[in-house]
């Protein structure tokens, strides 16, 4: 089963979400990240999508979507030619005995310390999904209190950008 990051540019309006979601649903996508967010206009949504499925299917979803009277325009997002990244924010069980090893990993994995108490760790990490999942692998071996995750956030590189498809 392949993996799959598209961006949707939509109109800011209620029920695009479901609209677009529901697609993947009827689809029978595994949705495995989702992220909206207004973007530089506020008449625009953009919703980052990370599923999984086979490659005639994924083609068959983007010209359903496209089909949208909200979706103003699509694109496919790749490794070679996006960046990618997301956030993690993680607390950890603070006990004495393991707790050198749990800051000496996150300061390895680049993850920043922003709450610390008598019992517990709070660390941000932003990177790449398959960097979060490394960090999250190795904190397996303690006491993880809780995850909180964000979904994947991708832009293209250079100049072109999902809004210059869209007639103004």
């Amino acid at each position: 089963m392949n993996r799959y990051t598209i961006a949707v540019l939509v109109r800011n309006q209620f029920g695009v979400l479901n609209r677009v979601t529901s697609m993947f649903r009827r689809r029978q996508f595994n949705i495995t990240a989702l992220t909206v967010s207004e973007t530089e206009s506020n008449q625009y949504s953009r919703i980052t999508v990370v599923f999984s499925g086979d490659a005639l299917k994924e083609q068959q979803l983007i010209s359903q979507l496209q089909k949208l009277p909200d979706v103003c325009s699509i694109r496919q997002l790749h490794s070679e030619d996006s960046i990618s990244c997301e956030l993690l924010l993680i607390k950890m069980a603070n006990e004495p005995s393991t707790r050198e090893e749990i800051r000496a990993a996150a300061s390895a994995f680049g993850a920043d310390t922003v709450d610390y108490s008598q019992h517990s760790m709070v660390f941000r990490l932003t990177d790449t999904s398959h960097r979060i999942d490394d960090f999250l692998d190795f904190m397996r071996d303690y006491t993880i209190l809780e995850i909180c995750r964000t979904g994947c956030v991708s832009l293209q590189k250079g100049s072109a950008t999902l809004r210059q498809d869209v007639d103004e």
